[in-house]
């Protein structure tokens, strides 16, 4: 049974995406026409903007045409957009989280500030709308999987590339054997690790906006050879959402940028220190990690060089 990690408290987009509307939604991002699933996709994203919008604006942000527009709600079960627009406000009613926030007055020309200023401005919601959707219980589970694992494969291409190598380089000490599927190879490369995937392995795959094709293909043929997929995105309309066992979301809006890391980034650190307190056998791989690479390490952190005295 797929599974996601999120609660009540969750951002817009997760809760959005588990109520009937939202379900209805994700069948016709799945099986509607190109232009039905342009629609279904953005309003998944951003339900909280599109109970402000007039069918016109819609229609505008997903470049269709009015009566395209008009259509979906019908083919949704609507009487027309006002009504359909009407589901959304009510299920909405009382959500609203710091992005949205942010995006609201971005868009009313508020507070607006540099361009590096509005960035990190979203950076700090787009964490607090991280935490917001973790449920511990969901990690803890995560984890098992993690370190019951004969192996674990971590996957991601372009930026997420950057991301799959230090979760990799994270979980090495703690799980059976690890695999960072990329690397320096690209597709081929992870296919031929892919290759020997069993129903004991895992499968952490990582693709945030814009989702790289190969990806969502791999991640496909892993989960077609019975192993437990791990999904690292931005929200249920990601189409490894649906590929994934259990699905854990990073919010990644961006005013300029095509999606943010900086959450995905927090929720990895997340994970890895849920792993790595989660047994005693763990707190002493840790400590006999840092015993290790400690005649590396400089100063204080090495635990053995100390200060010179004053003589």
């Amino acid at each position: 049974m797929k599974s996601s990690i999120a609660h009540e408290a969750s951002s817009p987009e997760v809760a959005f995406a588990q109520s009937p509307l939202g379900q209805e939604l994700k069948r016709v991002l799945n099986e509607g026409s190109a232009s039905s699933r342009t629609i279904a996709d953005f309003v998944l994203r951003n339900p909280v903007r599109v109970t402000a919008f007039g069918i016109e604006e819609l229609a505008e942000h997903c470049a269709v045409s009015n009566a395209t527009a008009s259509r979906f709600a019908r083919d949704i079960g609507f009487a027309n957009y006002a009504a359909m627009r009407g589901e959304i406000a009510a299920t909405m009613q009382g959500i609203l989280q710091p992005v949205e926030k942010l995006r609201s007055s971005i868009e009313r020309g508020e507070g607006r500030g540099t361009p590096a200023a509005e960035s990190l401005e979203y950076t700090i919601a787009n964490i607090g709308a991280t935490a917001q959707a973790i449920d511990p219980a969901g990690l803890d589970k995560v984890v098992q999987k993690l370190t019951r694992a004969r192996t674990v494969y971590v996957m991601g291409f372009g930026l997420s590339s950057h991301l799959a190598g230090l979760l990799s380089l994270h979980l090495q000490p703690f799980c059976q054997h690890v695999v960072e599927v990329a690397g320096h190879g690209g597709t081929e490369v992870a296919a031929g690790h892919l290759a020997n995937i069993t129903p004991d392995d895992v499968l952490v795959v990582i693709s945030f906006p814009r989702y790289a094709l190969d990806v969502i293909r791999l991640a496909g043929f892993a989960r077609s050879r019975s192993a437990c997929i791990v999904s690292l995105t931005d929200s249920p309309a990601s189409p490894l959402a649906e590929l994934a066992d259990v699905a854990l979301f990073a919010q990644a809006t961006h005013p300029v940028l095509p999606s943010s890391s900086s959450a995905a980034l927090a929720l990895i650190e997340a994970l890895v220190a849920t792993l790595m307190v989660s047994n005693k056998d763990n707190v002493e791989k840790a400590a006999r990690l840092t015993e290790a690479i400690s005649a590396y390490l400089y100063g204080a952190e090495a635990g053995r060089v100390k200060p010179k005295k004053n003589r």
